[in-house]
């Protein structure tokens, strides 16, 4: 078996650099540091940097400017965020994770995945809506949405947020591709690069991989079954003056938790002398068999501003998703969403209004609810026996955020399961400070092969 090539002393030097330039901390012109301060850092000899600063300005990367040190050449270097962070194993960075997930290999399993399978999706009512728009007028298969989309859906997101006790006019209710892109214009509106964020520890594990493209500081805070710590909370808009809080309130991602009314008014208590913007992620809400507290509706869309979109429920392949805002914020929403994307697409929405207002919907979501009740219990029944236990218990929604015995790291086992075609989300690419180790997220509704827990059980026996 060969040796593992060891890395030198100065190969650590210029992959420092390096790291610097891809995350584009160093921007072209960028002064380096003396190469007595760089030595000190890195804790290495003088030479050694003399010498990695030397093969760094042979590659281009860097240059010398007499009696001023080494400056970094140019071009911005291209935005490549796996290398923005420090290295992690593949199993828990988000974005290894994501494509993981969205592979289509026959016979892989998908347990770690956060979204329904396809048949138990609404294709009926989207095979509805494609007949619908099919027969539409030549402006709706052709033409540009409206800057704010299509009005008769943002009037039917206007009823359905007054059942959350949100009131929003469908004015203050803009469309946008999905609800990643949602919250993508969203922190392009409110962000600049060295700005702090904060984010539920653990969070969506895709919030961290889009925070990371914008390059901003991110601050965890521990998570509890009834929201997010509030004195973490409040220490952290002490410390650091964030600029945006991102959090799901309805059903969490991936704790499966739920927002208590105590706890909403305490965070929005201590948000009340920041700042702060809150991005309220509201995806699972359809799930839900009885309305959470949202904070858009504790605080009337002041400092809130909700977001959502139908692919966890009607389908993933039509894309459509929106946000929810005070006026003067939509109004700088929408043209942001020109400059980016010019006029959107319409026959989304099209089709999903279709879908959305046809009776199906409702018995198919009612349906939905049932077979995911069934689906939490089945799950948990077969996790037991392997001594992987719920963190909480979830009222609703398809996720499970489980503890393995002491001691188990969940990265070795989605390493393990994933040789064996099982795709598994480990607790680490959740948690931004690497916190949950011994965490695993479940999704009940795909871990109903019991295929899943046969190679479980043989990866948790190593």
């Amino acid at each position: 078996m060969p040796r593992p090539q060891r890395i030198t002393r100065i190969e650590t030097v210029m992959e420092a650099v390096r790291a610097r330039i891809t995350a584009r901390s160093y921007v072209p012109g960028t002064r380096l540091p003396s190469v007595r301060a760089q030595a000190a850092t890195l804790q290495v000899s003088v030479s050694t940097v003399v010498e990695a600063y030397a093969r760094l300005t042979a590659e281009g990367l860097i240059s010398p400017r007499p009696g001023a040190g080494f400056h970094v050449s140019g071009p911005v270097a291209p935005l490549a965020l796996a290398g923005m962070d420090p290295p992690r194993d593949r199993q828990v960075d988000p974005l290894w994770l994501a494509r993981q997930s969205l592979e289509h290999e026959p016979g892989m399993l998908k347990p770690g995945c956060g979204w329904l399978p396809e048949d138990w999706m609404y294709v009926e009512g989207i095979r509805r809506g494609l007949r619908s728009a099919a027969r539409a007028d030549a402006a709706a298969l052709a033409d540009y949405a409206t800057p704010l989309g299509l009005p008769a859906l943002r009037q039917l997101l206007a009823r359905r947020l007054a059942g959350y006790a949100i009131d929003a006019a469908p004015e203050q209710i803009m469309l946008t591709e999905s609800g990643s892109h949602a919250v993508d214009l969203i922190c392009r509106f409110l962000l600049s690069p060295g700005d702090t964020v904060l984010v539920d520890d653990p969070c969506y594990f895709n919030f961290l991989a889009l925070l990371k493209a914008h390059r901003v500081n991110v601050v965890g805070i521990p998570y509890t079954p009834t929201g997010p710590d509030v004195e973490a909370f409040s220490a952290a808009l002490q410390a650091h003056s964030p600029r945006v809080y991102i959090t799901n309130s309805g059903i969490h991602n991936p704790t499966g938790a739920t927002l208590s009314p105590v706890t909403a008014h305490r965070l929005l208590s201590a948000a009340d002398s920041s700042d702060l913007v809150i991005i309220e992620d509201d995806l699972f809400a359809d799930f839900e068999h009885a309305p959470a507290p949202r904070l858009a509706a504790f605080d009337g869309l002041s400092r809130v501003i909700q977001v959502g979109s139908f692919s966890k429920t009607l389908s993933a392949s039509v894309r459509c998703g929106f946000i929810v805002a005070r006026g003067d914020w939509i109004e700088g929403l929408a043209d942001l969403k020109i400059a980016t994307s010019f006029g959107g697409g319409r026959l989304a929405a099209d089709i999903l209004l279709t879908a959305l207002t046809a009776s199906g919907y409702r018995r198919h979501v009612e349906a939905v609810r049932t077979r995911l009740a069934s689906a939490r219990d089945t799950t948990l029944a077969r996790l037991a026996p392997l001594g992987i236990r719920p963190w909480v218990v979830p009222q609703a929604g398809m996720l499970l955020w489980c503890q393995l015995p002491d001691g188990v790291d969940a990265a070795n086992i989605a390493r393990r399961c994933l040789a064996e075609g099982i795709v598994l989300a480990p607790g680490n690419a959740f948690s931004p400070s690497l916190a949950a180790a011994g965490f695993l997220r479940f999704n009940a509704a795909q871990a109903q092969d019991r295929r899943v827990f046969e190679v479980l059980a043989r990866a948790m026996r190593g």
